[in-house]
C-alpha cells in the first residue's frame, strides 16, 4: 500500500486496467484472474483486521474488494490494509490489484463477484471533510420523508449546497445518469434528422441584433460596438434556408436574460433548433418535430434502459405517452378546453404557467397523450418572424410543443417576404437595421420554409419528471449563479 507521486505524464508503469462494469461478465476476465481497478473509495468497514470496501467507478459500476487476515504472513498484510483504508478518505481515488472471486453481494452492481485486495495506493487523496456525503446526496426524497417518522431521520442535501458543488453532485447515480440520457437525447435528435438529409450547421452567438426582437439580451462590448449573446440561432438558420441547404439543425448554447428564478427556466440552456422549407403548410415542420421526439422516446426506452432505472430510482417517473401520429390542439379548441374547466381568460394572451399545465392535464384526460403541438396561437404574443394566418391575422401559423403540461419548444412559418416582414416589423416597432443581412437574404429569393427551437434541459426535465430544471443541467445559469 502506499501513495502515489502525483501523476505528471512522466512514466506510464505497465499495468492494465480492467473496467468494474466488466467484472462478473461474459465479457470480463474469469473468475481466479488477477486485475488492476482504478475506482473511488465510496465505502469502508474495518473489523479488526478484516477489511471490507466498495469502489466506485464511472458512477454507475460498483464492486466490493475486502481483505482478510491470513495465517500466511502472521497477519501483517491484512493489518497494512486496514490500516491504510480506515485513514483514507471517502472519494478518493485508488489502484487495487486483486484477485476476482465468486460472491453474492447484493448491495453492488456487480454482485457476484469480489475483488480479494493484494495491493493498493493512492492515486488521488480526497479531502478528509467533504461538503456533505454521496450516501446522503443519493437518497430519494421519498426515503428521506419516511425516515423522519424513525428516531434515526435521514440528512437532507439541501440545493445550494449541490449546485455550489456540482461536480460532486454530479457523482450521485442519478445525476450522472441525468447527463448520460441529456448526451443520449442529443445524439438521436442529429440522428434523427440526419436521417432526413438534414444538415448540421453552427451559427454566431456573437451578433449585433437581438434574435428574437425582444429586450430579454446580454450585452457586451465588440471592440467598441454593442454586441449581444444570441437568443436563439433563428436569424441564421433560416438564411441557411436561403443558402439551399435542404434542412438544418443546430444543438449549440441559447441566452436569455430573463430574471425568471423558477424551476423551468435558465439563462443559459442548449438549444435542439432546426429549420426546413415547406411545400405549402407549415403541418410538414410540425410532422417532422413530431416523429424526431418520438424517435427521442423509442431510443431513450431502448438504448437507455440501464440509466433510466437508475435515474427512476431516485425519482419514480413513467415514459411519457407520445401518439402515433401529431395531435394538434388549435389555439380557439384550447380556449374552449379551459373555458369548459372553469378558467374564464382574455384569448389573445399568452398562456400562464398554471394555464398551460391545466391545459396539458385536460389534453391528457381527453386525447391519452402528454405531448401535443398547440397552433395558432395570438400573433400579437409572437415574434416580428412569424406569418400570420391568411384567413385571419389576429392569429399565426405558430405553435408550442407542449410535454407534460409545459412548454418545451416553439415554432412557426417564418414570415420570408421582404414586404411583409418589414411591415410587420414596423407593427411592432422592430428595428430593421440590424436585420438588412437577414431580409436581404430573403430579396434574393428564399423557399417558404418553418422550423422549431427546444429546450434540450427542459426535455431532459420534463421527460424525466424532475422537480427543477438545475437537476438536467451540468453546470446552471440563472439570475442568481454565475458559478460554478
Amino acid at each position: 500500500v502506499g501513495f502515489y507521486d502525483v501523476v505528471r505524464s512522466t512514466q506510464a508503469p505497465a499495468l492494465e486496467f480492467t473496467s468494474v462494469a466488466a467484472l462478473g461478465t461474459s465479457k470480463g476476465p474469469a473468475g481466479g484472474s488477477r486485475v488492476w481497478i482504478r475506482a473511488r473509495l465510496a465505502t469502508v468497514r474495518v473489523k479488526g483486521k478484516s477489511t471490507f470496501i466498495v469502489l466506485r467507478q464511472n458512477s454507475l459500476y460498483t464492486v466490493q474488494a475486502v481483505k482478510f487476515k491470513s495465517a500466511e504472513d502472521g497477519d501483517e498484510s491484512a493489518a497494512t490494509i486496514a490500516k491504510f483504508f480506515k485513514t483514507l478518505p471517502l472519494e478518493s481515488v485508488v489502484d487495487l490489484c486483486g484477485i476476482i472471486a465468486e460472491a453474492d453481494v447484493s448491495g453492488c452492481t456487480q454482485s457476484t463477484v469480489e475483488l480479494q485486495i493484494e495491493r493498493a495506493y493512492c492515486v488521488s487523496e480526497a479531502s478528509s471533510v467533504l461538503p456533505f456525503l454521496l450516501a446522503d446526496a443519493q437518497r430519494s426524497d421519498r426515503a428521506i420523508e419516511e425516515s423522519l417518522s424513525t428516531d434515526r431521520p435521514f440528512v437532507r442535501v439541501l440545493p445550494d449546497l449541490r449546485l455550489d458543488n456540482r461536480w460532486l453532485d454530479i457523482r450521485v447515480p442519478a445525476h450522472n445518469a441525468i447527463l448520460r440520457i441529456q448526451a443520449a437525447v442529443c445524439r438521436i435528435f442529429r440522428a434523427a434528422l440526419e436521417r432526413k438529409g438534414f444538415i448540421e450547421i453552427h451559427s454566431p452567438k456573437l451578433i449585433a441584433g437581438e434574435s428574437e426582437g425582444g429586450a430579454e439580451v446580454f450585452r457586451t462590448d465588440y471592440f467598441g460596438k454593442v454586441a449581444t449573446l444570441a437568443q436563439s440561432p433563428q436569424l441564421y438558420k433560416q438564411m441557411a434556408i436561403s443558402a439551399d441547404l435542404p434542412g438544418v439543425f443546430e444543438v449549440g448554447p441559447v441566452f436569455r436574460a430573463e430574471k425568471s428564478n423558477t424551476s423551468r427556466h435558465l439563462c443559459e440552456f442548449t438549444g435542439l433548433d432546426l429549420e426546413m422549407p415547406i411545400d405549402w403548410h407549415y403541418r410538414e415542420v410540425i410532422e417532422v418535430v413530431h416523429e424526431t421526439l418520438k424517435a427521442i422516446q423509442e431510443g431513450l426506452e431502448s438504448e437507455c434502459a440501464d440509466v433510466l432505472v437508475i435515474i427512476r430510482d431516485m425519482y419514480p417517473s413513467e415514459p411519457p405517452v407520445i401518439s402515433a401520429e401529431p395531435l394538434v390542439i388549435h389555439w380557439p379548441e384550447a380556449m374552449t378546453l379551459l373555458k369548459e374547466h372553469g378558467i374564464e381568460r382574455d384569448r389573445m394572451a399568452d398562456l400562464s404557467t398554471e394555464e398551460e399545465r391545466t391545459l396539458g392535464s385536460l389534453v391528457r384526460q381527453k386525447f391519452g397523450a402528454d405531448l401535443f403541438f398547440l397552433d395558432r396561437y395570438p400573433s400579437g404574443v409572437r415574434p416580428f418572424y412569424t406569418m400570420l394566418c391568411e384567413d385571419d391575422p389576429l392569429h399565426s401559423n405558430s405553435y408550442d410543443c407542449i410535454l407534460r403540461g409545459q412548454e418545451i419548444g416553439s415554432g412557426a412559418q417564418r414570415c420570408h417576404d421582404p414586404a411583409l416582414l418589414e411591415a410587420r416589423c414596423a407593427e411592432l416597432g422592430v428595428p430593421t437595421a440590424p436585420l438588412k443581412s437577414y431580409i436581404d437574404s430573403f430579396r434574393h429569393g428564399v423557399p417558404p420554409h418553418g422550423g422549431v427551437g427546444l429546450g434540450l434541459e427542459r426535455i431532459v426535465q420534463l421527460y424525466l419528471g424532475l422537480d427543477n430544471i438545475r437537476k438536467a443541467s451540468m453546470f446552471t445559469r440563472d439570475p442568481s449563479r454565475l458559478s460554478p
